[in-house]
């Protein structure tokens, strides 16, 4: 967990990185761009916007990407995490696997398009949580 004296600040600049990534998950218009790097994005946005609630509740978090056991350790923490949310697991595979040439399908534009409306519903339940 970050340890720093302003708590707010920080809480601020992981869901503004969040929003971020997300803006990168949704830019489809440049050539060249996989599909698989905006998930990246989408996975990294759900991942700064999990963070952020850490943050806000006090809860110390391990860096990882494993959104899964992010979830559940909010949980475990007493953070009810909505049903709906569960699914953000999912985006944990785009953190690594996806990133690099081979060794899976290529991302459809589909899931791509799954990937960002996930992330987009975590990081707005993140902000509900933390109220900005």
């Amino acid at each position: 967990m970050c340890e720093h004296e302003n708590i707010d600040e920080d809480i601020r600049i992981w869901l503004a990185r969040a929003r971020g990534n997300l803006a990168l998950a949704k830019t489809t218009m440049a050539t060249g761009i996989f599909w698989e790097d905006l998930c990246f994005n989408a996975q990294q946005a759900a991942e700064k916007a999990f963070k952020a609630v850490f943050l806000h509740k006090g809860i110390r978090f391990r860096f990882i990407h494993d959104l899964h056991e992010l979830i559940t350790e909010l949980q475990r923490n007493g953070v009810e995490v909505p049903e709906e949310l569960y699914g953000a697991a999912g985006l944990t595979e785009y953190a690594v696997e996806t990133r690099y040439p081979g060794g899976r399908e290529p991302v459809s534009e589909e899931e791509y398009h799954e990937a960002v409306q996930t992330a987009e519903r975590v990081l707005l339940w993140a902000e509900s949580i933390i109220g900005s």
